[in-house]
This record gives C-alpha cells, structure tokens and sequence, in this order.
C-alpha cells in the first residue's frame, strides 16, 4: 500500500480512493482530479485515466467509421474495459502502475504541469 494512503486529498477522499475514482469515467475524471488535486499520486493517475480512455476514445472512433475496421469495435470495448478495472484496482492499491507504452506520455504529463 503507498505511504500516506489515509491522508485526505479532496473533500475528505484519501490518495488511493481519488486516484481509483480518477479512473471512473474515464478522460471526464481523470481532467477533474488532474484539475483540483495537488497529491503527485492522484495526478499521476488522472493523466493516465486521460491519455489512455481518450485514446480509447478515438479508436472507437476511428474504428467505427471505417468499414473495414468496425468489426473490431466489440473487441476494443472488452479490452478496454478489463484495463479499466485493473487500472481501478491498482490505483486502489496504492500501485503506479503505468499501462505499457501509454504510461510514460501521462508521466510526462505529471511531471510538466505541476
């Protein structure tokens, strides 16, 4: 579990709860948390919860507008959602885990803005 994981964030939320719920609706929270909480942790979460779902976002996107590629659509949706839920669970357990290739764009993110 991080260190200082009790300690309240945001409207008495601790870091571990605020970096799971950074993940929640995706780009719409993560710019929320990344937005009003100050905690390195939470935001770090928060901009992954941003590069990785609008990327997403845009896949689905991109994917459901061609012919060729709508076919895949379902399956993007159920990797995407399992990736939602593991991402939930390790923020929640205090891990940073950063999604290969994706991660390292929201630790540049983190570390820009601060």
């Amino acid at each position: 579990m991080a260190e200082n994981s009790t300690k309240s964030v945001i409207a008495g939320l601790s870091k571990t709860t605020a970096a799971a719920l950074s993940y929640v609706l995706g780009p719409l929270t993560g710019v929320f948390f990344y937005l009003m909480v100050k905690d390195e942790y939470v935001r770090f979460h928060a901009a992954q919860s941003i590069v990785v779902f609008g990327i997403v976002i845009v896949l689905q996107w991109a994917f459901t507008i061609t012919i060729v590629l709508v076919t895949l659509v379902p399956l993007l949706s159920i990797i995407a959602f399992i990736l939602w839920l593991v991402l939930i669970y390790k923020a929640w357990m205090g891990e940073e885990w950063e999604v290969p290739l994706l991660g390292v764009y929201a630790r540049k993110l983190t570390k820009k803005v601060k």
